[in-house]
């Protein structure tokens, strides 16, 4: 006699034969979890704000690198632009706006304060030219640019525009290549340039971190989560009764010895007629 039988959907199909038994893997459902399954590999998790965010900070770094860069050649193009008379010799100068200026003394030393003892005075060289003051320069502001190298020694109030001679005395000791130099004061735009581009550098930097530690906090709950997800609880088939290899079916549950798996138990046979008690 032979007969067939199937398994539950996903498990394997088993078919019975008069020679003995044979197992035929089949291919598993649509959602079939049980063992051996491959888990699926879960779609991958998109974190936001995406990398292209950290294009922001890093344009305001480069930017306040650019703001700095900019602002120290603008200082440096209007220094090498100051009106300058000779020393001790003194000279010319053309002022061209009236109000404040400040006069540098630049030579050898100037900037660690090596600074000659010397008598200046500014007078009006030209019509409707005039002065209203001259002073010491209170404070310290030095610079060093190319070949000029100089330190705030005066400060010089204009009334009117023009040109004025620079008379000086006492200026015999004045080292070889020494000059008064005539500007306005650029610690305003040193203060500007420098602390605008560290601000920007300061704010770029921030949002890089910010962006950072965001990323980094999502990553890591996102590996989470699919580290979870693919764990999973262990896979039991309700009601299906399988069990694993080598496992017994409960006592008294076994069929009896030389039946087939599938076969129907024959009838309860009756004793004949006559032989009951």
């Amino acid at each position: 006699m032979s007969g067939t039988g199937a398994g539950r959907a996903g498990e394997a199909a088993v078919l019975f034969t008069s020679g003995g038994t044979m197992t035929t893997p089949m291919t598993p459902a649509p959602g079939y979890e049980g063992p051996g399954a491959v888990p699926l590999a879960a779609p991958r998790v998109k974190i936001r704000p995406g990398r292209i965010w950290y294009l922001l900070p890093v344009a305001v770094l480069l930017g306040g690198v650019a703001w700095i860069v900019i602002g120290l050649t603008s200082i440096a193009s209007e220094i090498n632009s100051f009106e300058r008379a000779p020393l001790p010799a003194g000279g010319v100068v053309s002022l061209n706006h009236s109000g404040g200026y400040v006069v540098y003394y630049e030579g050898p030393g100037a900037q660690s304060g090596n600074i000659p003892n010397i008598r200046v005075g500014v007078l009006p060289a030209s019509a409707g030219a005039s002065v209203r003051s001259l002073a010491a320069y209170h404070g310290s502001l030095t610079y060093a640019v190319g070949s000029h190298e100089g330190k705030a020694v005066l400060t010089l109030q204009v009334g009117h525009p023009g040109q004025f001679k620079i008379v000086t005395a006492g200026a015999s000791g004045v080292p070889a290549g020494g000059d008064l130099a005539f500007g306005d004061s650029f610690a305003g735009g040193l203060v500007a340039g420098i602390a605008g581009g560290l601000l920007l550098l300061l704010a770029g930097l921030a949002g890089l971190i910010v962006l950072f530690v965001i990323r980094l906090v999502k990553t890591n709950r996102a590996r989470s989560a699919t580290a979870a997800q693919q764990a999973g609880p262990a896979w039991t088939p309700p009601g299906s009764g399988w069990s694993p290899p080598g496992t017994q079916p409960p006592p008294g549950t076994q069929p009896p010895p030389g039946t087939q798996p599938g076969a129907q138990p024959p009838p309860a046979t009756q004793p004949p007629p006559g032989a009951q008690p």
